[in-house]
């Protein structure tokens, strides 16, 4: 795929545009945006993927040769989107354990968001250049992707403590305060500096985006080799994930089959990433550093694996879910503490 200067430019450019567009707005009036205000922003960014994906068919895809390019944005841009929303369940995690006010859970969403982009470009860029220089980057990629879908199948429930190994060492070698005051990472009380429990917040954030690029990466890479598709699916994906979060609110709790769905999805793309190294082998001690003749997955196929396994576990996740509430449930099958319905008390 041949992509020009001035493509790359233009691309960073809107991405930090939007990002600017953003942050004057939530600065300007922190609160908790409305349904319809969520709804609107979150069509206009899907939207804007479907676009930017008929663009490349239109200007990048060549018929007949080398012309699934829309294919491996689309491809990517799900996959990216599915574990976006995964990142979401730790998001409403670390803001329901740090009791973030939800006027400002918006500024601490975008700084998150931003951290996350920061954190895939890197990776992405990292990925990119081991990818060039050692084609056998795609077995340790496949192997870990087959790993984390193993460790997300047993994932039956997130755990509810926000309270890393990175928030324990912090809490332990700083002085925090009791007061929130915006995006301030530190304050003044009594003469001395401390810091504000939404320094907490953005080190919880953090680490949470660096473990997730580490997962995401790798997935992207095993259904496109282009690193401009890979960051922009990447972009896509995060683009809309504030108002994302508002506008499912509790639906994502009913989401009660995402980490298997996601797991079965990683495998699928660690299986296409082992067939394509077995493709491309070059190690002296595998086949004598010969390609073993094995099939490889169509992107087409990809695409149409990807919406599948996440077509199910929505269906299947909002079915079991719906009838676990109208049997006085919760979504997981349990007993509704005081016959309420989980989010219905005010935070």
């Amino acid at each position: 795929m041949s992509v020009s200067s001035l493509e790359w430019a233009i691309t960073i450019g809107l991405t930090v545009g939007v990002l600017l567009f953003d942050i004057i707005i939530v600065a300007r009036k922190p609160h908790e945006p409305t349904t319809r205000e969520s709804a609107t922003a979150l069509s206009i960014y899907v939207a804007m993927a479907v676009a930017f994906g008929i663009w490349i068919m239109v200007f990048h895809d060549t018929p007949g040769k080398d012309g699934d390019f829309a294919l491996q944005f689309f491809a990517g841009w799900l996959t990216e989107y599915s574990l976006s929303i995964d990142n979401l369940f730790i998001f409403i995690i670390i803001m329901a354990s740090f009791n973030v006010p939800k006027k400002y859970q918006q500024e601490a969403l975008l700084v998150g968001i931003i951290l996350a982009l920061i954190f895939r470009g890197i990776f992405i860029a990292l990925g990119a250049v081991a990818i060039e220089q050692f084609s056998w980057m795609f077995y340790i990629f496949g192997a870990f992707l087959i790993y984390t879908a193993w460790t997300l199948a047993k994932d039956t429930d997130h755990d509810d403590d926000a309270e890393n190994m990175v928030v324990r060492f912090t809490r332990r070698h700083v002085d925090i305060s009791n007061q929130w005051d915006g995006l301030k990472l530190i304050v003044r009380e009594n003469g001395k500096r401390v810091v504000t429990p939404m320094f907490l917040v953005i080190v919880a954030l953090g680490t949470t985006d660096l473990l997730f690029a580490l997962d995401s990466i790798p997935a992207i890479y095993g259904l496109t080799r282009e690193p401009y598709i890979v960051f922009t699916a990447n972009v896509f994906a995060l683009m809309g994930l504030r108002q994302l979060y508002f506008l499912l609110g509790d639906l994502l709790k009913r989401l009660i089959y995402l980490s298997q769905g996601l797991a079965l999805l990683l495998a699928f793309i660690g299986v296409k990433l082992l067939l394509h190294a077995l493709h491309e082998n070059e190690l002296p001690f595998l086949n004598g550093g010969e390609p073993f003749d094995v099939p490889e997955i169509p992107t087409l196929w990809s695409l149409g694996a990807i919406v599948v396994i996440l077509g199910v576990t929505a269906v299947l996740s909002l079915t079991v879910s719906g009838r676990r509430q109208r049997n006085g449930l919760t979504p997981q099958g349990e007993p509704i503490p005081d016959n309420r319905y989980p989010g219905d008390a005010d935070s």
